[in-house]
């Protein structure tokens, strides 16, 4: 896929197959919103190979993201939530090309609704699974009241408009809006998942401080709640609950990729333990608690699930 018509400012100097892969989740963007109205039903698919029930807009965004990144010359393989295995992306291709890692439509059951959702990937320099240290640049597409992309590499995070242009040669322009993207230093917001009577009592307890200093701010959707986050400061969690000691969200398609971005926007990103991006996946399925936004609040976060 040649590259997407796209503003001067657009990392000019960053690895060219990763801007290329960028250039292609942008160019397929217009198309999966534009395709969400027709698609707010269950598929005919059971559910996905993490035990989910799928949308049939989870499918149509995995068909399409899987066809324009398999075409990147650079990639590998293609890897999604959406599928048991690994899409071996050509016969030609060499053994340090990347690894796409994908949740098609993150947040896919706020369909019904019309809430936020929206497209979370990461690219790695290893066979998949790997630890999050194999990143090399991660982001992901915000269907909101305007479609954006946030996109961390080596150089930073930068946030960049995404919109249909006819004269565009994909018909799609990105255009960046906020260069150097950081966390707010003064937290606002916080987003927690979950069922409250699942939770733990650490938990609970460390909630019951946050809610006392910051807004409330959940939506249902992973990449709309951090999103949040980013902009105005904060934290957002997913945690492990009694009967889910794992969480929910998968390492490789979600927690990774967004550990990524808020780690170079200045945050920290925890399992309640450790650094999510040195956590070893075992499988492509793996699950994993989640805890996301300013250093504070999260160093805060692991005192106190250590004191349990």
């Amino acid at each position: 896929m040649a590259p997407t018509a796209r503003d001067d400012a657009v990392s000019p100097g960053s690895d060219p197959v990763v801007e290329a892969i960028f250039d292609a989740i942008a160019a397929t963007a217009p198309t999966i919103r534009a395709e969400l109205p027709h698609r707010r039903v269950e598929s005919d698919a059971a559910e996905n190979p993490s035990g989910e029930t799928v949308m049939a807009g989870d499918l149509y965004a995995d068909e399409l993201l899987a066809e324009a990144l398999s075409a990147v010359e650079g990639v590998g393989s293609y890897v999604s939530e959406e599928r048991q295995e690994a899409l071996d992306a050509g016969e030609d291709v060499s053994e340090d090309a990347y690894a796409v890692a994908v949740d098609p439509l993150d947040g896919s059951s706020n369909l019904r609704s019309n809430n936020v959702m929206g497209t979370v990937v990461g690219i790695y320099d290893a066979p998949l699974p790997a630890s999050g240290q194999h990143l090399v640049a991660a982001g992901y597409v915000l269907f909101g009241p305007i479609t954006t992309a946030v996109i961390a590499d080596g150089d930073g995070v930068r946030e960049e408009v995404v919109e249909p242009d006819p004269d565009a040669e994909h018909g799609v322009t990105r255009s960046v809006v906020v260069p150097d993207l950081e966390l707010p230093a003064e937290p606002t917001v916080y987003g927690f998942g979950g069922r409250v009577p699942d939770w733990t009592d650490p938990f609970r307890e460390y909630v019951r401080e946050i809610e006392d200093e910051l807004k409330l701010r959940y939506g249902g959707s992973m990449v709309g709640d951090v999103n949040q986050v980013l902009t105005y400061g904060g934290i957002f969690a997913y945690p492990a609950l009694r009967d889910a000691p794992d969480g929910k969200l998968r390492l490789l398609f979600e927690a990774n990729p967004i550990a990524y971005v808020i780690e170079q926007a200045g945050g920290a990103a925890s399992d309640g333990a450790s650094r999510i991006l040195e956590i070893d996946a075992e499988g492509l399925h793996d699950r994993v608690p989640l805890y996301v936004g300013n250093t504070e609040l999260v160093d805060r976060l692991e005192t106190s699930l250590a004191d349990d």
